[in-house]
């Protein structure tokens, strides 16, 4: 909860997720809607490509997040310009790879 307080940790891609899943609901039921006013066409279109465009957008939005948490996981292992590099016991190296 600290975290979140000093703005460490953000909440945004949790919010985003949420607001891609209503976008979702909205697109089929403005489908919903056309079909029903016998626009089937543009329903159609509504509902296959409305989706797609939501995902995309939310990705691009989470894509800067998790940019942000890449970039401060390098500072935080990265070692200030003067300083000298830290011994091998304190090196702390978690692979991506398990080992």
């Amino acid at each position: 909860m600290n975290d979140y307080l000093a703005f460490r940790k953000m909440i945004t891609p949790l919010v985003i997720q949420v607001v891609f899943w209503v976008g979702v609901v909205a697109v089929v039921i403005g489908a919903l809607v056309s079909f029903g006013q016998s626009r089937v066409g543009e329903g159609l279109l509504m509902l296959i490509l409305g989706p797609l465009v939501i995902r995309i957008y939310a990705e691009l939005i989470i894509l800067a997040f998790r940019i942000y948490d890449r970039m401060t996981e390098i500072a935080r292992n990265t070692t200030p310009a003067g300083a000298a590099p830290p011994s091998p016991q304190q090196q702390q190296y978690n692979s991506p790879y398990g080992q």
